[in-house]
C-alpha cells in the first residue's frame, strides 16, 4: 500500500484520555466524520486482548471512511489484522525490521528529530517520518522541541513524506507553513475537544491552507 501525501494531511493519533463517557470507538468515528485522513492507534495501557479487539472495531471504521489505519509501535499486531501499517519511534523497532516482519505492502512511519534520523530512517524504508514536537505538548512528557528550522532542514533532506507533530492546535498551525511538511500529526487538537467532528473539520481546513505554497 503507497502512501499517498494527500493521505496524510489530517493524521489522527488516539488517547482515551478525554473519553467522557464515549467509548474510543464512537470519538474514532466523529473525527473521521470531521476529515481527518489518517488515524494511529496509539495504546499504552490495554492487554493483548483488549488492544486486538479495539483495533479490529476502528479497523473496520478507518475501511468505512477509506482511511489508513496504523498500529502504534505494535508490529506483532500490525501484522496479525492486517493493519495498513505501524507507526514505530527512536526506540523502538528500526524500520528495516519493521518492513521484513510486515512486507513492502504496508506503510512504516518513524519518528525523527534531526536530519541524520531522518536519513537513516528513509534508508531503510521508511515510507513518511514524523518530526517533533514541533510545539511544546502535554500529551509526551519526553519530547524536547524541534526548531522549526531543522523541520524546514529534514523536509529537504528526504524524498519521503514529512509530518509534523507535537503541540499543534488551531492556533499555531499556520506558523508551520513554508515548513515543507504535507500535512499534521495531532491528538488533544481532536480528542480533548468538545465537539471532534467540528474540531477536526476546523483543522483540516486550516491544514489545507497552511499546506498550500
Amino acid at each position: 500500500m503507497n502512501c499517498d501525501k494527500k493521505d496524510l494531511l489530517l493524521y489522527a493519533v488516539t488517547d482515551r484520555s478525554w473519553l467522557n463517557g464515549q467509548t474510543l470507538c464512537e470519538q474514532v468515528e466523529q473525527a473521521l466524520k470531521g476529515g481527518v485522513t489518517f488515524l494511529q492507534l496509539r495504546e499504552k495501557e490495554l492487554d493483548d486482548q483488549e488492544f486486538l479487539e479495539e483495533a479490529q472495531v476502528i479497523q473496520q471504521l478507518c475501511r468505512k471512511y477509506q482511511v489508513p489505519f496504523l498500529i502504534n509501535d505494535n508490529v506483532a499486531l500490525a501484522a496479525k489484522i492486517g493493519a495498513d501499517g505501524v507507526h514505530v519511534g527512536q526506540s523502538d523497532m528500526a524500520a528495516g525490521e519493521a518492513r521484513a516482519k510486515l512486507g513492502t505492502d504496508r506503510i512504516i512511519g518513524v519518528s525523527a528529530r534531526t536530519v541524520e534520523e531522518a536519513l537513516e530512517a528513509q534508508r531503510q524504508g521508511a515510507d513518511y517520518l514524523g518530526v517533533g514536537a514541533v510545539f511544546h505538548t502535554g500529551s509526551k512528557s519526553d519530547a524536547a522541541e524541534v526548531d522549526h528550522q531543522v523541520l524546514r532542514d529534514i523536509c529537504s533532506a528526504v524524498d519521503i513524506p514529512v509530518i509534523a507533530i507535537g503541540g499543534i492546535t488551531r492556533d499555531n498551525v499556520a506558523q508551520l507553513k513554508h515548513s515543507g511538511v504535507c500535512g499534521i500529526a495531532v491528538i488533544s487538537a481532536i480528542f480533548a475537544q468538545k465537539n471532534i467532528e467540528a474540531a477536526a473539520s476546523e483543522l483540516r481546513m486550516l491544514t489545507e491552507e497552511m499546506v498550500k505554497e
